[in-house]
């Protein structure tokens, strides 16, 4: 298995080649939350995969992840794109360097799940803490939007076993809604799919790939939101 912190840290171009890959997810966070005039937090937001997206529409975004070599690339994909609305720093999920209640939405895509592995001695006190500073920067009627792996290569939900402890906690003990989508790759070509996914996935997956020839791979996506005036 790929080392994904010195992937983080060492790769973010080659990262961002993969997940770009990937469908956009700004009507999805929309239907849950609109973003026209918000000010939003994006929590592990890595190469901008959300936070490009919602930048057009959000009143403000701040992006924050714990390697600045992933904040660079967004930073550029932002300057790149003409927004202005934005700024990003360097933090740790657990002791966010934001005011109380000054946002109205947190997205995080794909990034809590490190800090919540039931491999983890601390992982449910992790989670407390995750959710704790989540819930002290949102505004009254904020809300929260959590995006995590349901199974890359499975066209229904085949979440790491390791992570269930950790959806089952959101929907039961915090009270979050759940929905699950798909976030299919759609690769140039075969041997673009194999290269990227043996980057990230598994030797396993990209030998499947080669095998069968695949540009396309499916992948599951899990969704978890919470309003805090509905908590």
């Amino acid at each position: 298995m790929p080392d994904h912190d010195a992937i983080y840290a060492n790769e973010a171009e080659r990262y961002h080649q993969l997940i770009a890959k990937q469908p956009d997810l700004k009507e999805v966070i929309e239907e849950i939350r609109p973003i026209e005039g918000l000010d939003v937090v994006d929590l592990g937001a890595g190469s901008g995969r959300l936070t490009s997206v919602l930048a057009g529409l959000a009143r403000s975004i701040i992006a924050l992840d714990a390697n600045e070599p992933m904040l660079h690339l967004a930073a550029e994909r932002l300057t790149q794109a003409g927004h202005t609305n934005w700024r990003t720093q360097a933090a740790d999920h657990r002791q966010l360097p934001l005011a109380d209640h000054s946002a109205d939405l947190v997205v995080s895509g794909w990034s809590i799940c490190y800090l919540a592995s039931d491999e983890l001695a601390d992982w449910e006190q992790n989670i407390r803490q995750v959710l704790a500073e989540i819930k002290r920067v949102l505004r009254p009627d904020g809300t929260v939007i959590i995006f995590e792996t349901m199974g890359t290569g499975y066209e229904t939900p085949n979440p790491p076993s390791f992570l269930k402890p950790y959806y089952a906690a959101l929907a039961g003990q915090y009270g979050f809604s759940h929905k699950w989508i798909r976030t299919d790759y759609s690769f140039d070509s075969a041997e673009q799919a194999e290269q990227l996914a043996r980057f990230f996935f598994s030797d396993e997956l990209a030998d499947k790939i080669a095998r069968d020839k695949l540009a396309h791979l499916p992948e599951c996506a899990g969704i978890w939101w919470l309003h805090l005036q509905e908590a």
